[in-house]
């Protein structure tokens, strides 16, 4: 139990950052950016974005609202995939997010027992995701087989958060029916061949549940005020447009030589990315347990730079040039560490009393959950 207590938030944030470097240097490889060759990284640069980044983050989010630290171990376990994967035992390493995902199912579950509300279930379907998507890995040894299940893990997590946060605007009981349908659509897709209706399936469902988040939330209202609101609008609302963006390539791009490369990381980067840096200055605080705001308006220009560097990548892939995909990726990549120094900065100066910020009081901030 005592080892249990010397498990930090706080210390965990920067391991799960290092399993996002270790994701872009393989990523990096795979565009042909040798500059750090490590060839393990690049071979597992899904497992390292998806699980050890991505699903460390989330499962670290969801055990701060647990009253006991032992749900720490969730995130724990995620990032201590990283040293396997890197050190050659792929399966290993998969099989600890396959435990890790487990566990944030358990986790999820008690939280729709003690919050019985519908985005509460809808985090869980994303939890449920994500093990189904490492369990369909770790079967077949072949990465399209989970891309669809680790997709559905982030939007369904997404979803969750954002019909939690939205949960008390008026929406209409025929938009409740389009976000119900797109889900389900999506669902479907999961369930039938991803190389025959199963990726245009998603594609459609992706384009539809775009459609409801530009259209019922609160980001359009928030971009209207200024300082912080309008950064979180700002960049929500450029997420749900690289949702619609991959929905589209999904479902009719199938024949592009760069289809792959187009749909996952217009998801992946732009749409998952997009919803980090909407989130991050809040977040980051409470898992640091600070009373400070991050968002200063240096975090525009990081902003900036992520995204046209993405859209330069995305066209160069479209029109099938190779040297400036390979360009715009390689900046894309250093741009999403730019963002990183530069909140951890913000953070750094305002604890140690620089200019103190109060955080915006962004409704829907998440209440501790017994268990």
């Amino acid at each position: 139990m005592k080892s249990i207590k010397l498990i930090h938030p706080a210390w965990l944030l920067p391991v799960i950052l290092g399993c996002l470097i270790m994701g872009i240097v393989g990523g990096w490889i795979r565009l042909g950016y040798l500059a750090f060759p490590i060839p393990e990284a690049a071979a597992h640069h899904g497992l390292l974005m998806v699980g050890g980044f991505l699903g460390a983050l989330i499962s670290l989010e969801r055990a701060m609202v647990m009253k006991h630290r032992a749900w720490l171990l969730v995130p724990l376990l995620a990032v201590l995939s990283l040293p396997l994967l890197l050190g050659g035992w792929p399966m290993a390493g998969s099989a600890l997010l396959l435990a890790a995902s487990t566990c944030l199912v358990v986790l999820m579950y008690i939280q729709t027992l003690r919050l019985s509300e519908i985005h509460t279930y809808i985090i869980a379907l994303g939890a449920a995701a994500w093990m189904l998507g490492n369990f369909a890995w770790i079967y077949s040894g072949f990465v399209p087989m989970a891309t669809g299940w680790w997709m559905a893990f982030l939007l369904f997590t997404i979803l969750g958060e954002r019909v939690e946060l939205n949960r008390f605007l008026p929406t209409p009981e025929w938009a409740k029916g389009i976000f119900i349908a797109g889900m389900v659509l999506f669902g479907l897709g999961l369930l039938l061949p991803f190389h025959q209706w199963g990726n245009s399936t998603l594609g459609f469902a992706s384009v539809l549940l775009a459609f409801w988040l530009l259209r019922f939330d609160m980001a359009r209202k928030a971009a209207g005020k200024p300082g912080q609101f309008r950064y979180t609008g700002i960049g929500l609302l450029t997420g749900y447009l690289w949702l619609a963006l991959h929905g589209l390539i999904l479902a009719w791009m199938e024949n592009h030589p760069y289809y792959y490369d187009l749909y996952l990381h217009t998801f992946f980067l732009g749409f998952t990315f997009s919803m980090i840096w909407a989130h991050a200055p809040i977040i980051i605080p409470a898992v640091f347990k600070v009373h400070a705001n991050i968002f200063h308006p240096v975090l525009w220009l990081g902003w900036s730079l992520f995204q046209l560097s993405l859209a330069g990548r995305m066209i160069a892939a479209w029109q099938e040039d190779t040297y400036w995909r390979k360009l715009f990726g390689i900046l894309n990549g250093w741009t999403i560490l730019l963002m990183f120094m530069m909140m951890a900065t913000v953070l750094l100066v305002r604890v140690t009393g620089g200019k103190s910020g109060k955080a915006a009081a962004l409704p829907g901030t998440s209440k501790t959950v017994a268990g």
